[in-house]
């Protein structure tokens, strides 16, 4: 067995023992060892900090040193939180799920597209705990569907798809034919759930996020006029203490107006924009920690 491949098998019997921990105990832990990792420089740390800078400089806020400082930390804290959490929701009773959170606004936006039996996607940050919000959607309204990267081997990704429909989240792995298959979904009246605030390939469309000028995926925008989908912004706030707050803002306007170039362009601002508003209001929640927002290196 290859390294690489013994590694990603020790990972998984990890998170299937972590799923028999209390979520509470689990998440400690998580943002125990996030904020300990905090303290150690890296490139990581570096990518947050300026990220967070430009969030501040968004809200308008001058960041002091110690301020900054703390607020890394608890960014730091929050991504251990969001890994302990998602390894212990398929463990996770559905009154415990529903015990954890709670609509802060937008549930009657959210389930009155989704009656309307034409779809709906929900374009979503890296803020907080998307999962969990999935995992409310499948046992109140209807499991959501998101898109993840194939994990290798092909047994590891099946693991993980079996984990997320334990929470109510059904997987569809990332390939040359998930468009097709998201918009069967769409078609067939789901909600499709997509984390759309880092262009992984860096060929998206070109927007304006928190105030800089970056890319973002075409995949929301293209959906939603392709389908008729409706087209709503989410996002699961972590705490206060263990509890969630989810909010979907919308609908946004995603019909055809002129060209399809146009048209995605013109909704992947409109989806930018609102996504600016839900990162800015918990900067600290929010989890890109692979790149510096705007830059296009990946540094």
């Amino acid at each position: 067995m290859s390294n690489a491949r013994g590694t990603r098998w020790v990972l998984r019997g990890g998170l299937s023992a972590a799923r028999y921990v209390p979520i509470n105990v689990a998440v400690a832990i998580g943002q125990s060892l996030g904020w300990a990792a905090s303290w150690f420089p890296s490139d990581t740390r570096r990518r947050v900090a300026l990220n967070l800078k430009t969030v501040m400089a968004y809200r308008g806020e001058h960041l002091t040193p110690p301020h900054h400082k703390r607020l890394v930390r608890k960014a730091f804290a929050s991504y251990g939180r969001y890994y302990a959490e998602a390894a212990t929701l398929p463990g996770a009773s559905q009154a415990r799920i529903l015990a954890g959170i709670e609509w802060e606004s937008g549930e009657d936006i959210l389930r009155t597209a989704w009656q309307e039996g034409n779809g709906v996607v929900l374009a979503l940050p890296h803020v907080g705990s998307w999962e969990w919000g999935g995992s409310m959607l499948g046992l109140t309204m209807t499991p959501m569907v998101a898109a993840a990267e194939v994990l290798e081997p092909p047994e590891l990704f099946a693991w993980f798809k079996q984990g997320r429909e334990r929470i109510g989240i059904d997987v569809e792995g990332l390939d040359a034919s998930i468009g097709s298959r998201l918009m069967k979904h769409l078609r067939d009246g789901r909600v499709v759930g997509l984390l759309c605030d880092r262009d992984l390939t860096h060929d998206g469309i070109a927007v304006t996020l928190l105030g800089v000028k970056t890319t973002m995926p075409a995949g929301p925008a293209m959906l939603a006029l392709r389908t008729g989908a409706a087209l709503a912004c989410g996002v699961v706030y972590s705490g206060p203490s263990s509890s969630h707050r989810a909010k979907v803002v919308g609908p946004i306007d995603a019909t055809r107006k002129g060209s399809l170039r146009e048209d995605v362009a013109r909704v992947t601002q409109l989806i930018a924009d609102q996504l600016s508003e839900l990162i800015a209001a918990k900067p600290e929640q929010w989890h890109v920690f692979a790149e510096t927002i705007g830059a296009t290196d990946g540094s």
